[in-house]
């Protein structure tokens, strides 16, 4: 129970007449309005922005409103995932045996089948061991950035970047320094950057491939390099492959864990993005580390002491895993793949329409596409917030503003949604950039 200091009002009387003294409740935080909680929140969460500029939406206009801001095409008919996958689910629940908790790091069965579905793209074997299960990959964030979180250390972040990183770290008070990506080289880490930001008390990096917000999938030449750069500055690499096999370009998906054997690896995954699934909440952190140099940090036996103390992917989703990875056929996966590429041409050639946005590279993998806003052809946009909240109001088009990520007066665009909705909603961006066109430009739009 809380405790509370007993005060007389200034006064000095009783308050009300009652007897009984004013009390100064001590449970409220001081940090409260400017804190890292407050930050983590607001400035660096996606849903909080998303909900900010769908707020702007004008509930007068007839048209349906169109998510064009985050990864989550499960409404759409197209997007449905695969039969097999809901009739393992439904066969794990009826069985009666799965309403119980299971343990910390997820039951050992789905750990082991987890194993054996992941050491095919591997050139090792992982072990049940390796596995720890959690509740969809934001959990996975939250509890490898907290038992990294020591004081004085920091940790490299993509910019643009998913903001969750940042927050977790903010508030395990972890410093964060940012190394670029490049647009002009397909989004590549400049590793120049990655080198000069790093020091004595940095203890890892994160890389996102296929990459969340860009787009774009790393080559299997430039994974390596990034590798090597870790092995030279001694830290762990944090390999988010949320949207792995997400692909549609020529680069194929390359897991991070390939590069073990020079740097270890901790690889975050999940069901969401693969299986269209965000709401059954099924994540996990598989550790690449052949040479077991993550036994000696006790990092693992941290994330397991974490895991005993929080949430857990509920246990009837951990008993299906294995039938899901099991019997989820390849016509699936090349019917998602198929639409993601449609849809990615199509936001790809529509764009270059569109005079106040730049593609700087066509999207070969996730779901997005990151854009550049020419503010300077616009009349009344001040930056890419505004941009978004007033196509909001405008054209009910929702996107994401690159500043939540990283990149401000950029943006973000998702395409993981069916073609004639994609095609509406990028008429209408076109539209709106077409109404607020500054007047007498030269060149005109």
């Amino acid at each position: 129970m809380a405790m509370a200091t007993q005060h007389h009002h200034q006064n000095g009387g009783d308050e009300k007449g009652s007897g009984r003294h004013a009390a100064e409740w001590r449970f409220a935080r001081a940090d409260a309005k400017d804190g890292a909680l407050a930050a983590a929140g607001d400035k660096m969460s996606i849903r909080a922005v998303r909900f900010k500029i769908s707020a702007s939406v004008d509930a007068r206009d007839p048209r349906p409103v169109l998510p064009l801001a985050h990864g989550d095409p499960s409404a759409f008919p197209a997007f449905r995932t695969a039969a097999e996958a809901e009739d393992a689910v439904a066969a794990a629940l009826r069985t009666g045996k799965l309403n119980c908790y299971p343990a910390g790091v997820g039951l050992p069965d789905a750990r082991r089948a987890l194993a054996k579905h992941l050491s095919r793209d591997l050139p090792y074997d992982l072990s049940t061991d390796d596995i720890f299960l959690t509740a969809g990959g934001t959990q996975a964030i939250e509890v490898v950035i907290s038992v990294l979180g020591q004081p004085g250390t920091n940790i490299l972040l993509p910019r643009p970047g998913y903001p969750n990183y940042e927050a977790r770290a903010a508030l395990n008070n972890l410093e964060v320094r940012h190394f670029d990506l490049i647009p002009e080289k397909g989004w590549e880490i400049d590793l120049d950057s990655l080198e000069a930001i790093a020091d004595k008390n940095t203890t890892a990096m994160v890389i996102i491939n296929p990459n969340n917000p860009c787009g774009s999938v790393y080559t299997r030449d430039h994974l390596a390099k990034v590798a090597e750069v870790a092995r030279k500055l001694g830290i762990l690499i944090i390999a988010d492959e949320v949207y792995g096999n997400l692909v549609f370009g020529e680069s194929p998906f390359i897991p991070m864990g390939v590069f073990g054997d020079i740097a270890p690896v901790l690889s975050i995954g999940s069901l969401s993005k693969r299986w269209i699934v965000p709401g059954w909440r099924l994540g996990w952190v598989s550790v690449c580390d052949p040479k077991k140099i993550l036994q000696e940090s006790r990092i693992l036996t941290s994330m397991t002491n974490f895991l005993n103390v929080s949430t857990d992917p509920a246990t009837f989703i951990q008993g299906a895993l294995p039938q899901i990875l099991e019997n989820t056929k390849e016509d699936f996966f090349k019917r998602i793949i198929g639409l993601l590429e449609e849809t990615s041409e199509i936001c790809y050639r529509e764009i270059k329409d569109i005079k106040c946005i730049t593609c700087p590279h066509k999207p070969e993998g996730s779901m997005f596409v990151m854009v550049k806003l020419n503010l300077y052809l616009l009349e009344g946009i001040h930056d890419d917030i505004d941009f978004c909240c007033k196509l909001a109001k405008e054209e009910s088009v929702i996107l994401c503003p690159g500043s939540v990520l990283g990149m401000e007066n950029w943006v973000r665009i998702t395409f993981a949604i069916d073609s004639s909705s994609l095609l509406d909603g990028l008429e209408r961006i076109k539209s709106f950039c077409q109404r607020h066109k500054k007047k007498n430009m030269l060149n005109g739009f």
